[in-house]
């Protein structure tokens, strides 16, 4: 009895690795590694990561060959700034987990440990070529900090968290101050001083806290200090603190970034655009204009994209259009296509890994039947480390139950 269940734990063991090893052939190649696509392009996946990217070779004996037909072939999108896993239904507060209040910790209130796998909003997201996410808080007990991020890696079944801690969120803005400490003065203040803290050594055999560890963890370079901020002034502060302190930052919303972008270069920091903001929803975003991607990117920073009151519920489909939006109004193609696989990653510190297709990459591959900026536009295969996963979603289960009904009632 027990050869007979080693040796099937053998066989599962043999064929989970040999569906790793795939061959997409016939393939308009967007490997992000360059300007163009490679047209006919072999894709080979071996052992769960990418092994070769060529143009009309011939696909590796013994492994599944898929036929791209000519359709454009692409990394798996990254959504840059997502609360998938933390959130099912706003209205039912027994879904809602990215928000801390009365005794949480600030900016080591930890997501990770709320993370739902079995969202129907993560299956939604895959289906969409959506591979990989960030995960962030919303809001903490301790003004400006909203908490620790989460990296997300969708697979299906099982735990979808592949890093915690990524970054410390903090928010600053004209309605979040008024909510907690009166003035967006007082919230750059208490950021100043919660890293002056961490900076100073601590007492040998002191407790150390949750959120001391995770201030630590961004005075030391470990992780990058997210700043959700849209206004100028506010912008110009996120700049400074990135000189004063020595820290990675990074832009969540940036409205008037496009203001700053020379500023914003020399620091090096990195933005997370709201790219259909075109009109002001606040007086920190007045200087909104659709063409922020791109005056930005020709400035020479590292631009993603993430639309805010959407981030969970149409992860990928958003994110596709938006990339498409800021491309309309002058981002080049291959940037609106950068914008949501590679920038995200080189954002979030995965580009080792993921976000481009070339060797040692994992094997998160997109197959389109279409434009991928276009949302009448789908994946048609969606492989996860070579392993193709399911497109079927709550949403097409219900297409599929009520469709025929509703076309029996047609003339």
């Amino acid at each position: 009895m027990r050869l007979q269940t080693f040796a099937a734990a053998l066989f599962l063991i043999g064929t989970s690795a040999h569906a790793q090893n795939v061959a997409i052939v016939n393939a308009k190649a967007w490997t992000l590694t360059g300007d163009a696509a490679i047209e006919n392009a072999t894709i080979v996946i071996t052992d769960g990561k990418i092994s070769s990217v060529d143009a009309s070779a011939a696909p590796p004996a013994g492994v599944r060959v898929i036929d791209a037909g000519g359709k454009p072939v692409t990394p798996g999108l990254m959504h840059p700034a997502t609360r998938l896993g933390l959130i099912e239904v706003s209205s039912a507060t027994e879904t809602v987990d990215h928000a801390a209040k009365a005794g949480a910790p600030g900016a080591g209130f930890d997501v990770q440990f709320a993370v739902n796998a079995n969202s129907v909003l993560i299956d939604l997201a895959r289906a969409d070529g959506v591979t990989r996410a960030l995960a962030y808080p919303s809001s903490s007990n301790t003004a400006p900090f909203a908490g620790s991020a989460s990296l997300l890696h969708l697979f299906e079944g099982g735990d979808v968290v592949e890093q915690a801690r990524v970054a410390v969120f903090v928010t600053i803005s004209n309605r979040s101050a008024n909510s907690t400490v009166g003035s967006r003065s007082a919230q750059w203040q208490l950021l100043r001083a919660a890293l002056d803290t961490a900076k100073t050594p601590s007492t040998p055999g002191a407790a150390r806290t949750a959120d001391s560890i995770a201030l630590e963890s961004i005075v030391q370079g470990k992780a990058p200090l997210a700043i959700s901020t849209n206004r100028e002034s506010d912008l110009r502060q996120a700049i400074k603190l990135a000189n004063d302190y020595g820290i990675r930052v990074v832009i969540v919303g940036g409205a008037e970034a496009w203001r700053v972008a020379d500023q914003l270069a020399v620091a090096k920091i990195a933005l997370i655009l709201e790219p259909m903001s075109n009109l002001p929803a606040s007086f920190d975003e007045l200087g909104s204009r659709l063409d922020n991607a791109a005056l930005l990117r020709k400035a020479g920073l590292t631009v993603a994209m993430s639309l805010d009151g959407v981030q969970s519920y149409n992860a990928g489909l958003s994110i596709r259009e938006g990339a498409g939006l800021a491309v309309a109004n002058g981002l080049s193609y291959i940037d609106g296509l950068r914008s949501i696989m590679s920038a995200p990653a080189e954002i979030w510190g995965v580009a080792d890994r993921f976000g481009t297709l070339e060797p040692a990459r994992d094997g998160d591959v997109v197959i389109w039947d279409g434009d991928p900026r276009e949302p009448s536009s789908a994946p048609t295969t969606v492989l996860i480390q070579g392993r193709e996963v399911s497109l079927t979603t709550h949403q097409t289960e219900l297409r599929d139950r009520y469709m025929p009904a509703i076309k029996s009632l047609r003339p």
